[in-house]
């Protein structure tokens, strides 16, 4: 105060927002520690797989990794992925719980924004949050899709699948089926804007997962051809790499949550459909998590993706919460900025 001998107090200093390449060493393990933070407050975990992924791997190195420093701290985190030519970025953030309510958030989004350029952005938010759309809407951006994620009990009894003609089944040979997986993948998701795109590398990235396991990825397959495939997975806290959360969005430290099984993907090449291929391939799968001793299962469905949401319901899944994706793609054509992008 005026008279004293005393420093006036220093400003804290402004957050600053840097973007980087992929990720090693402690700058990773301090973004996997802020996930944790937020998904045990939230309830949800607020990054992806595919985020999670790259973080811990390195990832594709056209994509842009946001650090927002607070104090000295790590106070939020932001991923930018480049995306394809038809679908362009698309992004993920979370804020430390500790560092809410002081605009990071819609400082990370703008950051995001300014990353992808003129091309329109999709943000992805797990959990359908109130406090996420709200700083979608403030951000200027709109909902533009949802997925659900469906659950159901694995008590009781599971129909017998019921296999098409000259189709038989077996699971997945590790350094053998990879590329015909891969080009099926492509041919039974071509109009999905992410699971349609999966490259030899993501496959190969899931397999140095400690919960891969070929015994529970099944092939359909007609005179020698992949035409089908369910591909399990199995949510355990015993194992879990460092920042992942479950699929309830807790932690998955032992004890955070029961294990839990997964339709992780079902895929049907586009001649065989019709046939009953996707149904009997989802019960094989099924019927393989129930006899693991799994108490329930989940899966992730477009709400749009009517048909498969009626399959779903008809072998009792229920849905359980939604993520949400919104888009500034609006906002960017009013501006004049074509929405396809250079």
């Amino acid at each position: 105060m005026p008279g004293s001998d005393r420093p006036e107090p220093r400003a804290a200093a402004a957050p600053v927002i840097t973007a980087h390449g992929p990720l090693a060493g402690a700058a990773v393990q301090a973004v996997l520690g802020l996930v944790r933070a937020a998904a045990d407050e939230d309830g949800t975990g607020p990054l992806s797989e595919h985020v999670l992924l790259h973080l811990r791997y390195g990832g594709d190195p056209r994509a842009r990794n946001l650090l927002l420093v607070s104090g000295g701290e790590l106070a939020g985190y932001a991923h930018l992925d480049p995306g394809g030519p038809a679908e362009g970025p698309s992004g993920e953030l979370v804020i430390h719980p500790a560092y809410r309510g002081r605009g990071l958030g819609l400082a990370l989004v703008h950051a995001l924004a300014a990353e992808a350029g003129e091309r329109p952005l999709r943000l992805w938010a797990h959990g359908d949050l109130p406090a996420a759309a709200r700083l979608a809407t403030a951000a200027g951006f709109e909902r533009v899709r949802g997925l659900w994620q469906m659950r159901r009990s694995l008590q009781p009894q599971l129909e017998t699948p019921k296999i098409p003609d000259n189709v038989t089944i077996r699971t997945f040979v590790a350094g053998q089926d990879e590329d015909a997986w891969v080009s099926l993948n492509a041919r039974a998701f071509a109009r999905h804007p992410e699971q349609g795109t999966w490259t030899r590398e993501d496959l190969d990235l899931r397999e140095r997962e400690p919960w891969f396991d070929p015994e529970g990825f099944f092939l359909a397959e007609r005179g020698g051809k992949l035409v089908g495939f369910h591909w399990t997975k199995i949510h355990s806290p015993a194992g879990a790499p460092p920042g992942d959360v479950a699929p309830s969005g807790r932690g998955t430290a032992p004890g955070d949550h029961e294990p839990i099984g997964e339709v992780y993907v079902v895929g049907v090449d586009p001649d065989e459909r019709g046939a009953g291929l996707g149904r009997a391939l989802t019960l094989v799968g099924l019927r393989y998590l129930r006899a693991r001793g799994l108490p329930r299962v989940m899966l992730y469905v477009d709400e749009s993706n009517t048909p498969a949401i009626r399959l779903y319901e008809s072998l009792g899944f229920t849905h359980w919460h939604t993520d949400v994706m919104f888009s500034n793609a609006a906002g960017l054509a009013q501006d004049g900025a074509s929405p396809a992008g250079p």
